[in-house]
């Protein structure tokens, strides 16, 4: 019906079929929309055809608008497909597969029927990009199914499965096999039936629900308030499905569009596309092509069954993959397996896992203590103690005995790789897996290309990521990598601010009001300050410049390693995982700030904000310009899926970008005077001020 052809009309019988057939996902990019419409009014005008079905060629239904489109202020098209569909005068069914996600499910529930193949996923996922349904979904689907199912799903955006679908109300048919076949038979039987079902028209499940639970609103709203902080989108999607409650229809959709638009322009939108692309474009590395051959890897080998081991091997379990999980003696290996049941268990007890599924899981672990029962592995990971000689000695084991072509992996969060490598004769295969603890949870996975390590290797190993649900982002090689190497001035300036007259309680508020989960000094206790002292014991043996913490020592020293020892920054009641200010902790700081002779001030949110995460840019920018680092956007992802980082500000260089890095360079040089050199300005920095290009437009320079 359109010039390229991107919707296509047949019919079968007294049955037109409407196709979308625009590759790779079918977007409703320009087109589009108006073929479908040129489509319903061809049916409509050909008395031969008594009912239609919309469908999607390929391997999906519609995956809704282009998100490149978004904030750019496009003209309202006169007539909405949406509302185009519903008002045929004969019944359109909605055939889905893959998936109808966002406007794909608005243009479905347009229709008068939605059926779908098993397998499928719908949703309305807006809520992910900072935005709303801005086509009518949140006006249709709290007709269809109720506005407290609808709220829920909306506020959540997750992914509904075709089953579950269709016990909501969602879907009328779900089909095992030949979709259109079958769609065109449920149409045929409802062809004739009038009149047929309009959901604008809907109001009986809007009437039940409000009468049974009037405060469903208020409650949703309490009920997010914690994780909504600093946010837009989640209120005005609750005030979007509360209109469908409380306005007429046409008023309701005029409503959900003015809140749309607010979203629309909003920092938090931009932030949210900006990380949703910085994401996908993180998968690509720059000189791998997808001409690079990548390894199958069906079966995983995990060596050490400790806490980061036994939560690889779990990550693995989880996605279906077989996993061995090998140890140097069987009563470490039983230590590990239990910890594992037990961490299953505990998500059976919170209701996130079923039991039968739990035990799925953990038999896809199989343990084992001897090399030669890991042999014929397609990958392994080893995630032994953090001490170079013992991972060097491993991996020549693991060279001595893993089939060829086998991936050999490093867990390491800091050690220099090329070094682990050279303990084996095939140091291409090598290459590190640094998982982020705990492993299970954690999605980032940090791929760092030794100087030896191969494109098929560093491919082979960020498609392994992605297969076992984690979002791989690859670097080069140097002491930290990226993530911890960026992480690591913020980890210093937190301590720096303590000698200077904060105190943790204080710095921990202003982070978790910015939108962290939890504030840097209780990450601390949760991890260990143990780890902490090790990394610094590690870099300062390295480096004799390297910038000492004092504070951070003593605790250490007097055995305050954090939760695991009921004291570090805060104390902790037993069993009971609550910081709790400590006035022996703000004696200690005063103490050595006093030995020190630094001078005590008070610090403003802003000043504590912009010292941790400025400290970091600047560090960030060295990595790019060092070529570690591929990306401004690449930081970006490790920072969210890594350290917390909220998401609804982009990431740590996205966030930079609205100061400016004019503005940043000048804040950075005024405490390079102030400080020394730990703030010395880097000179991509510097060159991206004079220039005046964004942070997330840095990159390394070329070869």
């Amino acid at each position: 019906m359109s010039e390229k052809e991107l919707v296509r009309f047949e019919k079968r019988g007294a049955i037109g079929i409407i196709t979308v057939d625009n590759p790779p996902v079918n977007a409703l990019s320009p087109g589009v929309p108006e073929g479908i419409l040129a489509a319903v009014e061809a049916g409509n005008a050909d008395p031969a055809i008594k009912a239609m079905i919309l469908t999607g060629a390929g391997r999906s239904f519609i995956a809704g608008a282009d998100i490149r489109e978004f904030g750019k202020g496009k003209p309202r098209p006169a007539r909405k497909t949406q509302d185009v569909l519903e008002e045929s005068e004969k019944p359109i069914v909605a055939a889905i597969h893959g998936f109808a996600l966002g406007g794909g499910l608005e243009y479905a529930l347009g229709c008068h029927y939605r059926v779908a193949l098993k397998g499928t996923k719908v949703g309305l996922p807006e809520i992910a990009l900072g935005l709303l349904p801005g086509g009518g979904g949140t006006q249709r689907l709290p007709r269809l199914i109720g506005p407290k199912k609808a709220l829920d799903l909306i506020t959540s955006g997750r992914h509904v499965p075709a089953e579950e679908a269709k016990q909501l109300g969602i879907l009328d048919e779900v089909f095992d096999a030949d979709l259109v076949g079958s769609a065109v038979r449920f149409a045929e039987g409802i062809a004739d039936t009038r009149p047929f079902r309009r959901i604008c028209e809907l109001s009986d499940k809007l009437e039940a629900d409000m009468k049974a639970e009037p405060g469903m609103f208020d409650a949703k709203r309490k009920e997010i308030a914690r994780r909504a902080r600093n946010q837009k989108a989640p209120y005005n999607n609750i005030a979007a499905v509360e209109a469908s409650t409380t306005l007429p229809f046409a008023e309701g959709l005029k409503r959900e569009r003015e809140l749309f638009e607010e979203l629309e322009k909003s920092e938090e939108s931009r932030a949210l596309r900006y990380a949703f692309f910085a994401e996908r474009e993180a998968m690509r590395v720059p000189d791998i092509g997808k001409d690079v051959p990548v390894k199958k890897v069906e079966t995983m080998a995990v060596v050490g069954a400790g806490t980061m081991g036994g939560g690889i091997a779990m990550s693995c379990a989880d996605f279906g993959m077989p996993v061995r999980l090998l140890e140097a003696s069987q009563e470490a290996l039983d230590r590990g397996m239990a910890r594992i049941r037990k961490n299953y268990e505990v998500s059976v007890q919170r209701g996130s896992l079923a039991a039968d599924e739990m035990e799925r899981r953990f038999a896809r672990i199989t343990p084992v203590i001897d090399y030669d029962d890991i042999a014929d592995c397609d990958a392994v990971i080893e995630a032994v103690f953090e001490q170079m000689d013992v991972k060097k000695e491993v991996f020549a084991k693991l060279d001595a005995t893993m089939k060829d072509g086998a991936l050999l992996l490093t867990n390491t969060s800091a050690l220099d790789v090329d070094e682990i490598a050279s303990a084996t004769k095939r140091p291409e295969a090598v290459a590190g897996a640094h998982f982020f603890s705990p492993a299970n949870v954690m999605k980032m996975l940090e791929v760092v290309r030794g100087e030896k390590s191969s494109k098929e290797t560093v491919a082979s190993t960020m498609a392994l990521g992605k297969a076992i649900g984690k979002v791989p982002v690859a670097c080069g090689n140097c002491d930290g990598f990226v993530a911890n190497r960026s992480r690591a001035p913020f980890n210093s300036e937190m301590v720096i601010l303590l000698e200077e007259g904060c105190l943790p309680e204080q710095v921990d508020k202003v982070m978790i009001d910015f939108g962290y989960p939890m504030g840097p000094f209780a990450v601390g206790d949760l991890a260990g300050l143990d780890i902490g002292y090790a990394g610094r014991k590690r870099r300062a043996d390295a480096n004799p410049n390297y910038r000492k913490l004092p504070i951070a020592d003593k605790l250490y020293e007097m055995g305050r390693y954090g939760q695991k020892t009921g004291a570090g920054w805060y104390r902790y009641e037993k069993g009971d995982r609550t910081p709790h200010p400590d006035p022996e902790v703000a004696k200690i700081i005063k103490e050595t700030a006093a030995e020190m002779g630094v001078e005590q001030k008070t610090f403003t949110d802003q000043e504590i904000l912009r010292r941790l995460l400025l400290s970091s840019v600047n560090e960030a920018c060295r990595i790019i310009e060092e070529g570690i680092a591929y990306r401004a956007s690449d930081i970006d992802i490790m920072w969210l899926y890594g350290f917390g980082f909220p998401r609804y500000r982009g990431g740590l260089m996205f966030w930079a970008d609205q100061i400016g890095s004019r503005d940043v360079y000048n804040q950075i040089a005024a405490w390079h005077q102030q400080y020394g050199d730990r703030w010395k300005p880097s000179a991509l920095l510097r060159q991206l001020a004079e220039s005046g290009t964004p942070f997330r437009e840095a990159k390394p320079p070329a070869k």
